[in-house]
């Protein structure tokens, strides 16, 4: 590439209303008509004086080099996507090519028997994943899925973010294993209210360890629910332990 075709020195402002065509037009901003508008435009507005004019190559450059970047970016995020895909046992159809990779230690069968949970910012609770149905990525280049929940139809459909909303699924405990509940620890908690009951992380705040009998655990524990801040004291079959790596 040429002295001429490189990238000026673009205002603040320049790159600004840039970036605001990309997200609005997208790879129609790299038409050359369209480019040798809006250099015309910065060329001709107030800019650092002594700056060459500026090409509608240098504009459309610019452009090139944003769309790699977000192509790059989608690519990266539709693996992730595959990845929670081949773990759950669904499908999506999707134009990435088929890959091989796995998570090293994990073998294909160990894979298969993950099984996800998602949580509805309707309520701020975690449902079972039923299915991942598609797939989209935001302005922000954030990665969304649709997903069904278990035990729900397709009316309680919800998109969730990739990386703040889905997770391995949480793990019930037996009476013998309370044990690996520790002070400080993220659980899922079955938080039985009035006008819902729905699960919700929560923090361990104090342990009360207590000989068990024969109904099982009988030890408290303390805990504070994230969304809301409450406290309760509850018993270890309300309680759903974090998967370990």
């Amino acid at each position: 590439m040429d002295d001429g075709d490189s990238w000026p020195d673009f205002t603040l402002a320049e790159i600004k209303e840039m970036e605001g065509v990309y997200k609005e037009i997208g790879e129609a901003a790299l038409s050359r008509e369209f480019c040798n508008a809006l250099a015309t435009s910065f060329s001709f507005s107030a800019s650092p004086v002594g700056r060459p004019t500026i090409t509608w190559q240098q504009v459309q450059n610019w452009f090139r080099d944003k769309q790699k970047g977000s192509q790059a970016k989608v690519k990266s995020l539709s693996k992730a996507l595959k990845l929670f895909i081949n773990l759950s046992g669904e499908s999506v159809s999707s134009n990435e090519p088929e890959t091989s990779e796995k998570p090293k230690g994990c073998s294909i069968s160990e894979l298969k028997e993950l099984a996800f949970e998602a949580k509805s910012s309707k309520d701020d609770a975690w449902y079972d994943v039923a299915s991942f149905l598609t797939y989209r990525v935001t302005c922000a280049g954030d990665l969304e899925v649709r997903v069904r929940f278990s035990g729900f139809n397709n009316t309680e459909d919800e998109w969730v973010n990739v990386k703040t909303a889905v997770r391995e699924r949480s793990i019930p405990l037996e009476p013998s294993e309370c044990q690996k509940v520790e002070v400080g620890d993220l659980v899922l908690c079955y938080q039985d209210r009035e006008d819902q009951a729905v699960y919700c992380d929560a923090h361990i705040l104090e342990i009360q360890r207590r000989l068990h009998d024969l109904r099982g655990c009988r030890c408290i524990f303390l805990v504070r629910y994230d969304h809301d801040g409450s406290e309760e004291k509850v018993q270890l079959e309300r309680i759903c332990c974090r998967p370990t790596n």
